[in-house]
């Protein structure tokens, strides 16, 4: 970059944290704040750090109190949003010995008094970033609480670490997508900081980093983006508003999933970042009531990308023998109406002891009805069979 700016590309996860770390150990840092990002999350950069003997501090609100929780976010965008405020109350009476009745306003002054420590003492900050800009080689940043630009502020070094997907033609794109993201995300026309950083300070700036670094990850995204099909997933802009229309999420909560990125945007792209041999039941989880794609500010068909990703899963062998059997029988069953008029019996005899152990597992088994409802239908109107 002109302006000073290192770029560094990272094949993957381990290499994006090494490449860190040799920056952070080259300014012998100790502490390092960090702005909201999933990305990090996404190569577990706080545990690397902490294991360097670095301390990682949050300085987003719901972040800070999931850190002490010792848990992942919850949300791509509201990560503390299972807590209530009783919950915040107990946790900041069990690490600072704070009344537990304290207040949402008491919470914020007292943490606001913590984090300006952090944020004096930090050798480096940390971000993500919401838009990478074509045409001015810049860095678009996008909050509420100002947290994320106070992280640059203050420290010398700034590290941004952002998906190869981040980047969008041109400075005037931005008229369209930072709307876009706040009133999806969150409600609002605008959000409360815009942030565009085009490099470490100048000789004529008083203010921000004197080393500027962004690290552009890729750890899978190429693989998605060969997918003709699936690339478009690559679209999104992590709103959160697929996640707060889904029927799944709403039921089973972020954490269920283990991945950074929940709910139906992640159950699309995290088996091809993690592998979908590992990853891809994800995409099973789902109703396919195609809320998700109904209310995408960018119109990815996410639903249609789940049953993409569920195709690709069976083509690729990557089923139990025990599964592809029973759907087999399940055709079989289903395409004539007198097997599917069996006896209740056998129905549930198979539920039991054939389905039970793939989707039995908490959760209890239905009942099957000793008549199905074609049979009370003929029965009651006296159709001959």
């Amino acid at each position: 970059m002109k302006r000073g700016g290192k770029v560094i590309w990272a094949q993957d996860a381990d290499e994006a944290v090494k490449e860190i770390m040799t920056i952070l150990k080259k300014a012998n840092a100790k502490i390092v704040v960090k702005g909201k990002s999933i990305t990090s999350e996404e190569i577990h950069l706080n545990e690397a750090l902490a294991k360097n003997g670095i301390e990682p501090c949050e300085t987003d609100l719901g972040e800070y109190i999931v850190q002490l929780r010792k848990e992942p976010p919850y949300h791509i965008v509201t990560p503390a949003m299972h807590l209530s405020k009783e919950d915040v109350g107990k946790l900041f009476n069990e690490q600072f010995q704070l009344p537990e009745t304290i207040t949402p306003s008491e919470v914020m002054a007292y943490v606001r008094t913590k984090l300006r420590e952090k944020y004096q003492a930090a050798e480096a900050g940390i971000t993500g970033a919401n838009f990478l800009i074509a045409d001015t080689g810049s860095v678009a940043i996008t909050e509420n609480e100002g947290n994320a630009f106070m992280s640059f502020a203050f420290p010398k070094i700034h590290i941004v670490v952002v998906g190869i997907e981040k980047i969008i033609p041109s400075l005037t794109d931005l008229d369209l997508f930072f709307p876009l993201l706040s009133t999806h995300g969150t409600g609002q026309n605008i959000t409360v900081y815009n942030s565009i950083l085009s490099g470490p300070k100048q000789a004529d700036e008083p203010d921000g980093p004197e080393e500027m670094y962004v690290v552009l990850l890729d750890n899978g995204r190429s693989n998605l983006l060969e997918q003709t099909e699936q690339r478009q997933a690559l679209a999104c802009i992590r709103c959160g508003a697929c996640l707060n229309a889904c029927p799944i999420y709403q039921t089973i909560g972020g954490h269920a999933y283990g991945v950074p990125y929940t709910g139906p945007i992640g159950s699309v792209i995290e088996p091809h970042l993690e592998g979908m041999k590992e990853f891809k039941h994800l995409s099973f989880a789902s109703s396919l009531c195609g809320k998700c794609t109904e209310v995408c500010p960018v119109k990815i068909d996410i639903h249609k990308q789940l049953l993409f990703n569920r195709r690709d899963a069976v083509n690729e062998g990557m089923t139990t023998k025990t599964e592809r059997m029973a759907y087999s029988f399940w055709k079989g069953t289903i395409l004539k109406r007198k097997k599917m008029n069996m006896s209740a019996t056998m129905k549930n005899f198979m539920l039991n002891n054939l389905f039970k152990k793939q989707w039995g597992e908490g959760r209890e088994m239905p009942k099957i009805a000793a008549k199905s409802f074609n049979e009370q239908w003929r029965e009651k109107f006296k159709i001959d069979k």
